[in-house]
């Protein structure tokens, strides 16, 4: 078939590189000059594969409410930016804080974090793909006590989740962590995903697009999407700025904009555009820096290595598809990996930046097909596109490819919201 995939970041080129391998002639569209320029240039660079969890969690509101006063919040609502779609879908949102859909929400996006960690490996044994890879593991670092021996819950969900963890002690903190030991004090002990990984979304992303040129794979950058033409539930062709493109397929992998594309076509994709931020520093001294990643639990600030940077990704906003870089964001950033690493990174010289997150309402991607005979979705990953990439995009191609997927696909579609 001929396949056009709608989307050049690290889902639509993962995407086009399975389609590929399996034998499809296919085209990846991007309004970009270079793939993985926006949502996935500069992410926190976690591969969080024991990590994942839905947003939409049993208490969340309350803890939402206290984070938004709190200094350096976590979560914040922008208010010039809040308006009826917002509010429809924090609603919807709300309606998954509770016990029975947050448990079925994390298996199933557990199962795809899970089927992509797998994935990558594979792929990654497959081919060169230089994207400071490390293999080391995520520690969640508990700052208090209290909070140390309130995470049981949490720790069954897991269990009965299947994934790999351990809660460490304040000294295997500084085991896994050596830097740790600078600030000792800051902390108590922490819990281990041992399975996690770290890397370089952009670099992966441009990589893989060279595997994929060299599969054949045709790359439209500088060209805008506008509309998709259909007929007879169909997709006839998109309406792009070089004029209408045919194929056989279109698979929309366009993050927080898919809605705007898909949503004329009389379904609706509940995706909300989460804005995260992040802050990249040049690396000064290896001794006071992490190995892979800590996540601050009280900040929900991660601070990611990478070859010769550090990476530190946190803060989101509900700020509708604003993309002004308000410098005030900086601050927990700042303070985290301040007060963890000092030393350890050039904040001088850090590079602030800001993407949107393509979040549904309980958080689990939409993938798969839709009303639309010839139209698939790969999107709604929210803050997991990374870590979700490639089991989605190896997904989404057996399912174009009529083969049985190798891992449990139902509940994963847009039906589950259509009507």
């Amino acid at each position: 078939m001929n396949i056009i995939v709608l989307g050049g970041g690290v889902a639509g080129v993962s995407t086009a590189w399975y389609l590929a391998k399996s034998g499809h002639e296919v085209t990846v569209i991007d309004r970009a000059n270079s793939v993985a320029d926006e949502t996935s240039f500069a992410n926190a660079g976690m591969l969080s594969y024991g990590y994942t969890s839905p947003w939409a969690a049993p208490g969340v509101p309350l803890k939402a409410m206290k984070w938004m006063m709190q200094d350096l919040a976590p979560i914040l609502v922008s208010s010039s930016s809040f308006n009826v779609q917002t509010a429809n879908w924090m609603l919807k949102m709300l309606g998954q804080c509770n016990e029975d859909a947050y448990n079925l929400n994390k298996r199933k996006m557990l199962s795809i974090s899970e089927y992509s960690r797998t994935t990558l490996n594979e792929l990654t044994n497959e081919l060169t793909l230089d994207f400071d890879h490390r293999s080391q593991g995520t520690i969640e670092l508990i700052r208090d006590e209290e909070k140390l021996q309130a995470i049981e819950p949490d720790l069954a969900s897991l269990r009965e989740c299947g994934v790999e963890h351990k809660v460490i002690s304040h000294a295997e903190c500084i085991q896994h962590e050596p830097a740790l030991a600078n600030v000792a004090e800051k902390f108590v002990g922490g819990l281990r995903f041992p399975q996690d990984a770290t890397g370089d979304c952009n670099k992966f992303t441009l990589a893989l697009a060279e595997h994929c040129r060299a599969a054949g794979v045709k790359f439209l950058l500088n060209t805008e999407i506008n509309s998709l033409e259909a007929s007879a539930g169909q997709v006839i062709a998109v309406n792009t700025s070089i004029g209408l493109l045919k194929a056989d397929a279109y698979v929309v992998c366009l993050g927080s904009y898919s809605p705007l594309l898909v949503n004329p076509l009389g379904f609706k994709l509940p995706i909300y555009p989460i804005k995260g931020y992040s802050l990249t520093l040049p690396l000064l001294d290896e001794s006071k820096a992490p190995q892979s990643t800590v996540m601050d639990e009280a900040y929900k600030v991660a601070v990611t290595r990478f070859d010769d940077r550090i990476r530190v990704g946190g803060t989101a906003e509900i700020a509708h598809f604003d993309l002004s870089l308000h410098e005030k964001r900086r601050k927990p950033a700042e303070f985290v990996v301040n007060d963890l690493f000092p030393g350890a990174g050039d904040l001088n010289n850090a590079t602030f930046w800001c993407g949107l997150r393509p979040m549904t309402p309980d958080s689990v991607p939409i993938i798969g097909k839709t009303p639309v005979s010839n139209l698939y979705m790969n999107t709604g990953h929210g803050t997991l596109g990374w870590t979700m990439s490639q089991g989605s995009a190896r997904l989404v191609a057996d399912i174009i490819n009529n083969q049985e997927p190798e891992i449990d696909s139902q509940g994963l579609s847009v039906f589950r919201y259509v009507k």
